[in-house]
């Protein structure tokens, strides 16, 4: 089986390219210098060569802030690039899987939201992955729309890995308090992603790993596992203002997983000791 993966070289692209490569597949892996998704004939080019029975579009323009000032770029990418993929799928008779976010939901849930639910994003990075999951529904007869949120991984840049930059030289910081979800360790989501286009269990779903926390208290277990000696401030959104709106409570919810037969994700905590303990070593 032949298994196509866009965004090669990003946080989750590269734990992708670890684990097809590591199974019995057949890996063709494109970083967006050797691939430019945006690009519709070279897209169909090389799918006409290839020919995939999978896609992973791990691609995307993740940049929340930037995306307010450079609206046609996030949509060109996270749009305009799933488009062609999608198209191109379905030209040769592959599946195709995009990734998405917690980001297209308003953040204004008191439970965590279920896959089918009104989305309503508050920002244009969200309104742009949105866009990319109506143009796969509408053009492809087989995909998989996985929405993520919180995601760090051993590649890239990150939340945790600012973090513990941070700690280095400071003995004190302030984080968010008023931002809930659920962080996710890209090795437990690339595991899912792999699992989940092996079949034709077709549709939307929400993968995270399970538990749910603010953003201070993410901070604080990322410091107690490291064992950094830092005191770690509440903050409110307002006291952080950011050119992009964040979802204040952006716990996305399983219920597409359970329904379909995959069990939940390890908890957050569980994900984020063996993380730690990872780049430690």
């Amino acid at each position: 089986m032949k298994i196509m993966v866009t965004g090669a070289n990003g946080q989750l692209g590269q734990e992708l390219v670890k684990q097809v490569n590591a199974s019995e597949y057949e890996l063709f892996a494109f970083t967006k210098t050797a691939l430019d998704i945006t690009n519709m004939d070279q897209v169909n080019a090389v799918c006409e060569e290839i020919q995939p029975h999978i896609i992973i579009n791990a691609a995307a323009y993740t940049n929340v802030d930037g995306a307010e000032t450079n609206e046609e770029l996030a949509f060109q990418v996270n749009a305009i690039g799933q488009r062609n993929l999608a198209v191109a799928a379905e030209k040769v008779g592959a599946k195709i899987c995009y990734i998405s976010t917690d980001y297209v939901f308003n953040g204004q849930a008191t439970a965590p939201y279920s896959e089918y639910m009104h989305v309503d994003p508050l920002g244009v990075y969200g309104q742009s992955k949105y866009a990319g999951e109506l143009l796969t529904q509408t053009l492809s007869t087989k995909y998989f729309i996985v929405r993520t949120a919180w995601v760090y991984g051993e590649y890239g840049s990150n939340f945790v890995k600012t973090m513990l930059k941070l700690a280095e030289d400071k003995s004190e910081l302030g984080v968010v308090h008023d931002q809930v979800g659920s962080p996710t360790y890209t090795v437990d989501l690339a595991e899912f992603l792999i699992e989940l286009v092996q079949t034709e269990k077709y549709g939307i779903y929400h993968c995270t790993n399970s538990g749910t926390c603010s953003w201070y208290e993410f901070a604080q277990e990322i410091f107690k596992l490291a064992k950094k000696d830092i005191q770690v401030n509440p903050l409110t959104s307002d006291q952080f203002p950011r050119p992009a709106k964040r979802p204040a409570y952006s716990v996305l919810g399983d219920l597409s997983l359970r329904m379909n037969g995959y069990s939940v994700r390890r908890h957050w905590k569980e994900a984020l000791r063996e993380y730690i303990n990872n780049i430690s070593s």
